[in-house]
């Protein structure tokens, strides 16, 4: 439909002057949402499929999948619609959408109603991205812990008992450490994504701007809370430890591996999450920054009588204990794979059709 004002219920949309109105009301609703209603009504009854939404509302801006579910959400809100017994905006499973309503070019012969308004609910985008990313840092974590634990018993020197104690402690603390750090970081992507999806912005370049402020608060707690336990336990603590600066990049450089690869082809994402991951723990490592190797051999270089040894990993690229191609090498693959696992349980908790 090509005029200026449509008709459906008790709305008028002007697309001329861009405002809808409910009844002489005005109904607040942000430009780029406003065009995706407009695609609606341009062809009421018809599907309108994500791809037509990405290319015609975002015009080919990259963003994940759940910006259009999100605007959807927004302006069912601003109808009083019902994703469950939709009026107007109903959906098609995997495919898109369909406006239901009746659509014309002249007010309908019944007076207007305006419907009560219907309270915004909390966002359920908040939580697939808040336990996907959580989830998938433990997993990181468990992989990380074991692998370390077992290069830790390889290191021991002979005669050495406890191996399994060994084992167990590295992966409870390594899973525990990295599920928090993914918790802060999920949290900051989940708060920074909705206000930009509300505000009708670019939502998914919110994503490296909240897991940057999420990995700085992760970070600098944990660094100070670290710092004082173990002054307070042992009388001194590494001069450094994984922190603020750290927690930036490793969580900017897990939203920013979230948004480009919502447009990478879905087999590929969690190798291209790991790769960005992978220049992100170089760029730590350049930049004098360490991960959590890195603050282990802090950790036995402060504490002479420590049983972890990680002389198996420096092995590896020709150093005696984790030197710095050992520590690099250690970052780069914490980084990989912390990034990969939470992109990868990110988008396994959070539908990739619209709901």
């Amino acid at each position: 439909m090509g005029e200026a004002r449509l008709y459906f219920g008790p709305f008028m949309l002007d697309r001329a002057g861009r405002r809808l109105l409910r009844g002489n009301a005005p109904v607040e609703v942000s430009p780029r949402y406003f065009d995706a209603l407009c695609l609606l009504l341009a062809a009421p009854g018809e599907l309108v499929t994500k791809d037509r939404f990405m290319d015609e509302v975002w015009r080919g801006i990259p963003v994940t999948d759940e910006a259009l579910t999100q605007c959807i959400r927004a302006l069912r809100r601003a109808l009083g619609d019902d994703a469950a017994a939709p009026r107007y905006i109903a959906t098609v499973p995997k495919h898109g959408y369909r406006f239901v309503a009746d659509v014309g070019t002249a007010p309908a012969q019944q007076p207007l109603v305006t419907p009560a308004p219907v309270p915004a609910p909390v966002s359920a985008a908040w939580w697939p991205i808040i336990l996907g990313g959580t989830i998938g840092g433990l997993v990181a974590g468990l992989a990380g812990g074991l692998a370390y634990g077992f290069a830790a018993i390889a290191s021991a020197p002979p005669g050495t008992v406890g191996g399994t104690s060994i084992l167990l402690v590295m992966v409870a603390v390594t899973a525990a450490i990295a599920a928090l750090g993914a918790a802060g970081v999920s949290i900051g992507m989940a708060f920074a994504h909705r206000r930009a999806s509300a505000a009708g912005r670019v939502a998914g370049a919110a994503f490296a701007v909240g897991g940057a402020l999420g990995g700085l608060i992760v970070g600098a707690v944990t660094e100070l809370i670290g710092a004082d336990a173990l002054a307070l336990l042992f009388g001194g603590a590494p001069a450094h430890m994984t922190g603020a600066g750290e927690g930036v990049l490793l969580g900017g450089g897990v939203g920013l591996a979230l948004w480009i690869t919502a447009r990478v082809p879905a087999g590929l994402r969690t190798a291209a999450a790991a790769l960005i991951g992978a220049m992100t723990g170089l760029l730590i490592t350049a930049l004098g920054g360490r991960l959590f190797a890195g603050s282990l051999a802090a950790l036995t270089d402060r504490f002479a009588g420590s049983r972890m040894d990680f002389a198996a990993l420096g092995a590896l690229v020709g150093e005696d204990g984790l030197g710095p191609r050992a520590l690099a090498l250690t970052a780069v693959l914490e980084s990989a794979l912390f990034a990969a696992a939470i992109c990868w349980a990110i988008r396994r908790f959070t539908p990739a059709a619209p709901p």
